[in-house]
C-alpha cells in the first residue's frame, strides 16, 4: 500500500531496469498521462520562450543562487539573504511563468488539464513544455530571467514583518545542489547569504515548533537496480534542505497574509487530523520499533525523528497519511470559514513553484496586484472559483501516479522473495472484512495488504509470509501465518 512520496532511480542496469521502464509506461497509459505535448502547445511555448515579457525593474545586482537536487532543470526559486540591523532581508525570486503563458492560450489550457508536474522513478511529466519549464522560464545560472521578486523583512526572532512582491529581471549567480550548499556552510566557505540561510532557517524552525506546527522532512526513496538485484533506500534530508524549505514556507505565509487581508486569493488548507489516523500512526511506530510516548504530541514526535534512520524515515513517510485531507480554497470578498493549514498552524498559500504547480501562478498574480495597489486581473477572477476543483483533480491523479510507481518498485524489490517470512505489525483493518488489512514490515520498510483466516490482531506483532509480489499487477500481498 503506497504512500505518496517521490521515488528516484539512482542507477538502473539490466532486465529489472527494463521491467521498471515498461511498468512506468504502462502506468502512464492506464492513467491517460502523456509526458509529451500537442504540437500547437509546443509551438506556442517556443514562440513565448523566444520573446518573454521582461519587466522594467532590473535587480540583476542581487547575488541570487538556486539550491536544488543534482541535475534539476526546472528551477523555480533563487535566494539572497542579507542582514538588516538585528534582522534580515530575504530576497526570493520566483520564476515568472506569466511572462510566457498567455491566459486562455494553448500553453495555459494545457497547464489547466495537467495541474502539476508528476514525478516517479525515472519519469517526469511536466506541467509546462520543457522549452519554458527547463529553459527560458527556469532560473538557470548566468541567465537574465523574468521573476516575481519577493522582499521579506524578518526580525531577530525569525518573524516576517514586511512583504513586497514585484516583477523584476534577475540573474542567478550559481546553481547549487544540496550537498555542495551544505558542505560550504559546514566548512565556512559559503557566502554570507548562504550562511544567513542557516541562521534564518533555524529561527524559522524554532518559531514553527513554538506555534505547534510541523513540516514533514519527507525523505526521498532511491532505487538502485543492478541485474536482478533491487535495493530501495531512503535518502534523508540535509539540514540545508529544511532551511531552504523554511524560506519557501515563509513566503507562503506572507502570501496568505496578503490575500486574507484583501479577502481575495487561494489558500492551501488542511483540516485537523482524524484521531483514528493518529492511533494508526502509533501502531506504525510500534511496528517500526520507534518509541512514541502516549503523552507526546504528534508535532513533537515528528521533530524527534531522525530521517537518517531507515525506520524513522519510514515513519516520516507514514505520517503523510495526515496530509491526505489537504486541499485548496479560493475566495473573493469573504475569508473562508476554515482557512488554516492545520499542520503548519497558520494560513498558508502555494506561491513558490509555478513551473511545477498551476495554482502558484494564480496566487502570485493576486499578490502582485495587491502589493502594487492594482485590481486583480480579470482572468484570475474568472478562474478562481473553479481552481480548487482543478487542483484537487490533478493532485488526485498525481497521487495515483506516484502510488502506482511505488507499488511497481516494491513489487520488483520483492518478486524473488515470495514464500519468505517477515516480522510485522497489523496497523489497519478493513471495515467490511476484518480478516483483511494492512501490515507494516520493518525490513524492507513497506506497507502492504495482508489476509488471514480469521480476524487480524490489530496493533499486534505478527509473522507474515509474502504470498504475492507481481510487478505486472504491481501487487504485494502478505498472508498471516
Amino acid at each position: 500500500m503506497a504512500s505518496s512520496r517521490v521515488v528516484r532511480v539512482r542507477s538502473a542496469h539490466g532486465a529489472v531496469a527494463e521491467q521498471l521502464a515498461k511498468g512506468v509506461q504502462a502506468i502512464q497509459e492506464e492513467l491517460a498521462i502523456d509526458p509529451g505535448f500537442p504540437a500547437e502547445v509546443e509551438e506556442a511555448a517556443e514562440r513565448a520562450a523566444s520573446a518573454p515579457r521582461l519587466p522594467e525593474l532590473d535587480r540583476t545586482d542581487l547575488e541570487l543562487v538556486t539550491i536544488d537536487p543534482v541535475g534539476a532543470r526546472d528551477l523555480d526559486q533563487a535566494l539572497h539573504i542579507e542582514r538588516d540591523g538585528k534582522g534580515f532581508v530575504v530576497h526570493y525570486a520566483i520564476a515568472d511563468v506569466g511572462a510566457f503563458v498567455e491566459p486562455g492560450g494553448p500553453v495555459d489550457v494545457e497547464a489547466h488539464s495537467r495541474g502539476e508536474t508528476l514525478y516517479g522513478a525515472e519519469s517526469k511529466v511536466p506541467l509546462h513544455p520543457p522549452v519554458i519549464s527547463e529553459d527560458a522560464g527556469s532560473l538557470l545560472p548566468d541567465q537574465e530571467r523574468p521573476a516575481l521578486l519577493w522582499t521579506i523583512r524578518v526580525d531577530e526572532t525569525g518573524e516576517g514583518t514586511e512583504v513586497e512582491v514585484e516583477r523584476a529581471r534577475v540573474r542567478s549567480r550559481e546553481q547549487l545542489d544540496y550537498t555542495t550548499a551544505q558542505q560550504r556552510i559546514d566548512d565556512g566557505s559559503a557566502s554570507e547569504s548562504l550562511q544567513l540561510l542557516k541562521e534564518v532557517g533555524e529561527l524559522r524552525l524554532a518559531r514553527e515548533a513554538a506555534r505547534g506546527g510541523v513540516s514533514l522532512p519527507l525523505p526521498e526513496q532511491e532505487v538502485e537496480i543492478d541485474g536482478d538485484i533491487v535495493s530501495l533506500r531512503f535518502r534523508s534530508l540535509l539540514p540545508v534542505e529544511q532551511w531552504n524549505a523554511q524560506i519557501s514556507l515563509l513566503t507562503g505565509f506572507a502570501a496568505a497574509s496578503l490575500m486574507v487581508y484583501a479577502r481575495v486569493g487561494i489558500l492551501r488548507t488542511l483540516p485537523e487530523p482524524d484521531p483514528r489516523d493518529i492511533k494508526r500512526l502509533h501502531r506504525t511506530a510500534r511496528a517500526l520499533g520507534i518509541e512514541w510516548p502516549a503523552e507526546q504530541l504528534y508535532p513533537d514526535f515528528i521533530r524527534s525523528l531522525d530521517a537518517g534512520s531507515p525506520q524513522h524515515a519510514a515513519m516520516i513517510v507514514a505520517c503523510t497519511r495526515l496530509l491526505r485531507g489537504s486541499g485548496y480554497v479560493a475566495f473573493d470578498g469573504e475569508v473562508p470559514e476554515d482557512p488554516e493549514h492545520a499542520a503548519l498552524a497558520s494560513e498558508y498559500a502555494h506561491v513558490t513553484a509555478p513551473l511545477r504547480r498551476l495554482g502558484d501562478r494564480y496566487a502570485g498574480e493576486v499578490c502582485l496586484a495587491l502589493c502594487a495597489g492594482d485590481e486583480v486581473p480579470g482572468w484570475v477572477h474568472e478562474k478562481l472559483p473553479g481552481l480548487p476543483d482543478t487542483l484537487r483533480e490533478s493532485a488526485h491523479r498525481g497521487n495515483r501516479y506516484e502510488a502506482a510507481v511505488l507499488d511497481l518498485v516494491e513489487s520488483l524489490l520483492l518478486q524473488h522473495r515470495v514464500g519468505e517470512s517477515f516480522p510485522a505489525v497489523v496497523v489497519e483493518l478493513e471495515d467490511d472484512d476484518r480478516r483483511r488489512g494492512t501490515v507494516t514490515v520493518q525490513d524492507p520498510a513497506i506497507e502492504a495488504r495482508v489476509e488471514g483466516a480469521s480476524e487480524l490482531p490489530l496493533g499486534e506483532n505478527v509473522t507474515v509470509t509474502l504470498a504475492t509480489a507481481d510487478p505486472a499487477k504491481r501487487a504485494v500481498r502478505f498472508a498471516l501465518q
